[in-house]
Formats: C-alpha cells, sequence, structure tokens
C-alpha cells in the first residue's frame, strides 16, 4: 500500500495522468461534435458527460502538481468520473446484449471509462473535500440527469432507445451511488499528504 501512495503522488505519475486525460478530455468533446451542433445553448455544458468530468480531473491533476488542493474540482471530479466511467461500461455491455456484438471502438470506450472511474477513486485518499464542494457537485449530478432524461439530452445510443426509462432510472440511482461514496471516502476516511515526489 505505501508503494501505490507513493506511486500516485510521484510527479512522473502526476504528468503522465495529466496527459492522458488532456488527450482524452480533446477526444471526447470531438466524439460529441454532432450532438454538440444540434444542443441548445443551454444545455451545451451538460451534453458531454465523460469528457467534462476528465476535464474536472485535470484541473484537480493541475493543482496536485502545484502542490495545491482544490477540493470542489475535486468533488466534481470523483462524482462525474466514477458515474459516468460505470455508466458507459454498463451501456456498452448492454449494446453487446442487444447487438450480440461490439467494434473496436466500443471496446475503447469500455476501457478508457473504466480507468476513468478507477483512477478517480486511487486519488480519494489525497482530496481535501468539504461538505459544501460535495453538495454542490451532488446537485450539478443530479441536474445532469435532469438535463439528460427529461429534456433528452443523453448520449446517444440509438440501439438502446426502447430503454430509455430503465437506463434513466439505472442513471439516477448510479448518481447517488457516486455521491455517496465521494462522502465515504472523502469526507469519512482519513487523508493523506500529497507531497510531491521528483
Amino acid at each position: 500500500m505505501a508503494f501505490l501512495y507513493h506511486l500516485l503522488r510521484s510527479r512522473t505519475m502526476l504528468w503522465l495522468l495529466f496527459i492522458v486525460n488532456v488527450l482524452g478530455t480533446v477526444y471526447g468533446y470531438i466524439w460529441y461534435k454532432y450532438q454538440l451542433m444540434e444542443t441548445p445553448p443551454q444545455f451545451l455544458i451538460f451534453v458531454p458527460d465523460s469528457p467534462t468530468a476528465s476535464l474536472f480531473f485535470v484541473f484537480v491533476l493541475f493543482a496536485f502538481l502545484l502542490k495545491r488542493n482544490w477540493g470542489l474540482m475535486e468533488a466534481f471530479a470523483i462524482i462525474t468520473l466514477f458515474k459516468y466511467g460505470i455508466w458507459a461500461v454498463v451501456m456498452n455491455i448492454l449494446v453487446y446484449i442487444v447487438e450480440g456484438s461490439l467494434d473496436l471502438a466500443s471496446y475503447m470506450l469500455i476501457f478508457s471509462h473504466g480507468a476513468m472511474a478507477v483512477q478517480g477513486l486511487l486519488y480519494a485518499p489525497f482530496y481535501r473535500i468539504k461538505k459544501w464542494h460535495l453538495v454542490i457537485a451532488g446537485i450539478w449530478t443530479l441536474h445532469n440527469d435532469i438535463v439528460d432524461y427529461v429534456f433528452f439530452m443523453m448520449p446517444r445510443y440509438s440501439m438502446l432507445n426502447e430503454y430509455f426509462q430503465p437506463i434513466g432510472y439505472f442513471t439516477f440511482w448510479l448518481s447517488i451511488l457516486s455521491i455517496g461514496i465521494a462522502y465515504y471516502l472523502c469526507i469519512r476516511k482519513k487523508h493523506f499528504s500529497l507531497s510531491i515526489s521528483n
């Protein structure tokens, strides 16, 4: 465990994750390009879920590299990375169940989004999240569900359209679980110092 904490706080690891998440964020926004072109302006910020989650983590990593903690960004990151990471994995598995196969891009999405969820949790002991940070990030997350499933701005998986309502129900409870995990790991548990090693 000590080795893992040393690895996570090493400057090399932080820079590697920073670069990977920047590239993943850029790719994610490109992936949403066509949906964003058709999205009403008031919903634009809420539509690209996964790249926005990784963007939050980019800010967290940048702060770590500066030997700082930005608690509000950390709250947004841990909740949204876990939620949308797990969500995308489950949706692609559901696509496989419905279609009987997946293309290479779908397998890439499963791997990359699974990694999103894991990285957000791995750094939880180093976050400095306060209760008000968690409240704001939680409200954002639940509001995003309303935008997606009340105003129909959810990510497009046309082959899953007939499962719209159960997916929305699943997504709501995944949001609650994500907020609960963030509370347990970052408010109730002990924290560690993130002194950056060379």
